[in-house]
């Protein structure tokens, strides 16, 4: 009996539960639900799809690409870059909010956690939605990125005037399953404190968003 929890909105429905039907899902399933039962995997089984229980299809205005979970003990919640309140801000999200200042402003949280942003419209999306302790990547290639291409895929064709934040070389390599006629791409290095200086830091992705949103009379993000 495969336990993997899926308390995703119900406005993901017509997306994701065709997914869950077919083969490579069913395989990787299978192999998350071994993970679990055998070994420190995270994030919990009723996080891994908490981006998609907080930030509904029909409400996403934003896309915030990372690669796999946090592999520290209590760092992952299903949300990407994001931390439970009480965690230390881990350095990439600590780049993103230094940033966040330097952009619009805002003074840095103390809290690493974004569900706030979620609520808003912004997919925090792992590619990868499950990893085990201390192995960073490990469930890679079991499927997952499979069904998130599915996702960011459906999410281009369905919504209209999505901005993309695709920070690195990983996300920048999902451009080509974005229609660029209908969405603003915002591309830059990666937020790590080894490439936050290749062109992270100065991209202005904050103002940009609300630029993008403002101009289509959309709402803007409450950063």
């Amino acid at each position: 009996m495969i336990r993997m929890k899926v308390n995703w909105d119900k406005s993901w429905n017509k997306l994701i539960q065709p997914e869950t039907k077919k083969d490579y899902f069913i395989d990787l399933q299978r192999a998350v639900d071994l993970a679990y039962t055998n070994r420190s995997t995270f994030p919990s089984r009723k996080d891994i799809f908490k981006a998609f229980e907080l930030c509904p299809l029909d409400k996403v205005r934003v896309v915030i690409l990372g690669q796999d979970p946090y592999h520290g003990v209590g760092q992952a919640h299903g949300l990407a870059f994001s931390v439970p309140d009480g965690e230390k801000i881990p350095p990439s999200l600590r780049n993103i909010y230094k940033e966040l200042k330097a952009d619009i402003g805002k003074e840095i949280p103390e809290s690493g956690n974004l569900e706030d942003w979620a609520k808003q419209g912004v997919l925090l999306l792992n590619s990868t939605l499950t990893v085990e302790e201390g192995e960073p990547g490990f469930h890679q290639k079991w499927g997952w990125e499979t069904f998130t291409d599915e996702v960011i895929r459906q999410v281009s064709e369905q919504r209209e005037h999505v901005i993309f934040l695709l920070w690195g070389k990983f996300a920048h390599d999902k451009e080509k399953l974005i229609d660029q006629d209908r969405h603003l791409i915002l591309k830059a290095a990666h937020p790590s404190p080894l490439s936050t200086y290749r062109g992270f830091f100065g991209s202005k992705p904050f103002s940009k968003t609300n630029e993008y949103l403002k101009t289509n009379k959309l709402k803007e993000i409450k950063w």
